[in-house]
């Protein structure tokens, strides 16, 4: 599956923003597409949900936009046949979650062996591209003990700015019972032999389902 080839139904008001992204000439190729795109995203005076796309995909994220919840199924199906992940065992604390991977054959209690890690997450963040987890999404693992396959589910409206728009928002959601292991990862793809700027990270292969819910 290359994302870059999927047709979305896009709300009139985010239009713009994901023709941006995903294009709408079939004359150009995908990677004169995202190009055009990242070219255009480097003005500074995008909005946050572009600089957030930028950055992530910057980061070698792999973004898929879903308009409505029969659109994220599909999505999900797609990675796990793009995979062959299906019937495997996957690393899940949100019960919430639980559904899909049932309708889908998943195993997920007591797995010893997971092929991909499945989770919701605190926020994303735009400055950096990067993905804002906390116990209640990874317990107390660290990012090199998750496992190297990672499989996001976020809304639009999670969404912010800075990491410490992040941080502040945590505080206004939890007023008992604060999460700990507050950490984000944002190296989506093994880093060039000459990058040093990931020394000491744990890259994952990280795909993210964005649903639009405003």
């Amino acid at each position: 599956m290359n994302v870059f080839n999927i047709t979305f139904k896009v709300p009139i008001q985010n239009m713009s923003f994901f023709r941006k992204l995903f294009g709408s000439s079939n004359s150009a190729s995908d990677d004169e597409k995202e190009n055009e795109f990242l070219k255009s995203s480097s003005d500074t005076n995008i909005s946050i949900d572009e600089q957030f796309i930028f950055n992530f995909k910057k980061n070698g994220g792999k973004f898929l936009y879903c308009e409505n919840q029969e659109e994220l199924k599909e999505q999900f199906e797609n990675i796990l046949e793009e995979n062959d992940w299906f019937e495997s065992e996957v690393l899940c604390y949100d019960t919430k979650l639980f559904k899909l991977l049932n309708e889908n054959r998943l195993e997920y209690q007591k797995v010893k062996h997971p092929k991909f890690l499945f989770a919701n997450c605190e926020n994303l963040i735009a400055e950096e591209g990067s993905v804002l987890f906390s116990s209640n999404q990874i317990k107390q693992h660290k990012p090199n003990e998750l496992p190297a396959n990672i499989i996001v589910f976020a809304t639009t409206s999670q969404i912010l700015g800075a990491k410490s728009d992040g941080l502040s928002a945590i505080k206004k959601k939890y007023v008992s019972d604060y999460p700990t292991n507050i950490t984000t990862i944002k190296y989506f793809e093994k880093a060039k032999e000459e990058d040093f700027t990931q020394y000491g990270s744990s890259a994952k292969n990280l795909y993210l389902l964005l649903l639009e819910d405003f």
